[in-house]
C-alpha cells in the first residue's frame, strides 16, 4: 500500500512563498510521473506541474516562472517550490504519483494540502 502525505500548505501574504512537500511511504521515485494538482473553491481540477523519471517537467502557463517541480528520490519526495505567490493561487494542492516500479504499479493521490494567499 502506497501513501502519499502532503505538508508545507498554509497562508501567505501575496509575494510570498511556500515549499510543499509529497512524501512517499515507499520507494517509487525509480520509474514515475509526478504531478501537482490545484483545486479552488468552484473551478476544476488543474494540473500545475509535472516532472518524470529522467527529470524532464510541464508547467501551467500561469506559474512558469514562479514555481519549480523536482523530486528527491533518496527521500521518496516531490516538492513543489512556489515564489512570488498570487491570490489565484488559493486552491487546495494535490499530490499525484503514477509509479510504473514493479511491485507498486499504480496511481496515487495525496489527501491534498490547502494553500490560502491573501493580505
Amino acid at each position: 500500500q502506497v501513501q502519499l502525505v502532503e505538508t508545507g500548505g498554509g497562508l501567505v501574504q501575496p509575494g510570498g512563498s511556500l515549499r510543499l512537500s509529497c512524501a512517499a511511504s515507499v520507494s517509487i521515485f525509480s520509474n514515475y510521473v509526478a504531478s501537482w494538482y490545484r483545486q479552488a473553491p468552484g473551478k476544476q481540477r488543474e494540473l500545475v506541474a509535472r516532472i518524470r523519471s529522467g527529470g524532464g517537467t510541464d508547467y501551467a502557463d500561469s506559474v512558469k516562472g514562479r514555481f519549480t517541480i523536482s523530486s528527491d528520490i533518496d527521500k521518496n519526495t516531490v516538492y513543489l517550490q512556489m515564489n512570488s505567490l498570487k491570490p489565484d493561487d488559493t486552491a487546495v494542492y494535490h499530490c499525484n504519483v503514477f509509479s510504473l516500479v514493479p511491485g507498486v504499479l499504480g496511481n496515487y493521490w495525496g489527501q491534498g494540502t490547502q494553500v490560502t494567499v491573501s493580505s
